[in-house]
């Protein structure tokens, strides 16, 4: 019988987060405070209360700011992203393909969670977490009822994707076989990592949308969205 039981998390943390400026001059921007709680503080709250405890921070711009979280969360283990300047962030996944060898969650640090329960202990199958919208512009994936065919920026009665998302033991493996040869091999440093099982190798995989709902997750991504959620800013 498959253990679906999920004990580990890597989240992506390395990048500048140029669409918040002027607040991620001064701090990354998973540290930014909404409503006086750091944005990452719903994602590690909800992973410790699914007790979900052996997770990886990928860090690079102002590296050292994240030293704070362990405070907090005096497990959190942290990785270090050389390449974060010049590179995608398919890079963040390279440094931590090491840690891709069991039932994993793969989680972008800039996620404001509002429902902490779409972090599951358990989970059948791998899979994206997505919204259903009746259009977006932002990164699409293409699917067929709930099997993921492929991604697209911009998509009409698509789902709308979220960055987490969830790998078995089997995908995690075949997923650093795969970051590894576009990365080191065929040179696509400047790739979204998701390209890569979503595009690039989708053959390689079989994943699913995990439905969410818009008000599970607040994207925060400008400045203007932020003042919107957090009236301190203005």
């Amino acid at each position: 019988m498959q253990n679906n039981k999920i004990n580990r998390a890597i989240i992506i943390a390395a990048g500048f987060g140029s669409r918040l400026v002027p607040i991620t001059l001064k701090r990354p921007k998973p540290l930014v405070y909404v409503n006086g709680k750091m944005i990452i503080e719903t994602l590690l709250d909800a992973l410790v209360k699914a007790d979900i405890n052996e997770i990886y921070l990928v860090r690079g711009y102002k590296k050292e700011m994240f030293n704070i979280l362990l405070n907090k969360y005096p497990n959190l283990k942290f990785i270090d992203n050389p390449y974060y300047e010049k590179c995608n962030n398919i890079s963040s996944i390279y440094v931590a393909r090491n840690y891709l060898d069991e039932n994993t969650y793969i989680c972008e640090a800039d996620l404001y969670l509002s429902n902490p329960t779409i972090i599951k202990r358990e989970l059948t199958t791998s899979n994206y977490l997505g919204i259903k919208v009746k259009e977006t512009n932002d990164w699409a994936l293409l699917t067929n009822n709930l099997d993921i065919t492929g991604v697209s920026i911009g998509g009409k009665d698509c789902y709308q994707m979220v960055g987490i998302s969830y790998w078995d033991k089997t995908n995690a493996k075949q997923l650093q076989k795969d970051i590894e040869k576009h990365f080191i091999e065929k040179n696509l440093t400047n790739l979204y990592w998701d390209e890569v099982p979503l595009k690039y190798a989708k053959n390689n995989y079989k994943l699913t949308v995990r439905e969410c709902q818009k008000q599970d997750i607040i994207e925060i991504d400008t400045y203007d969205e932020l003042k919107a959620i957090d009236s301190s800013y203005k």
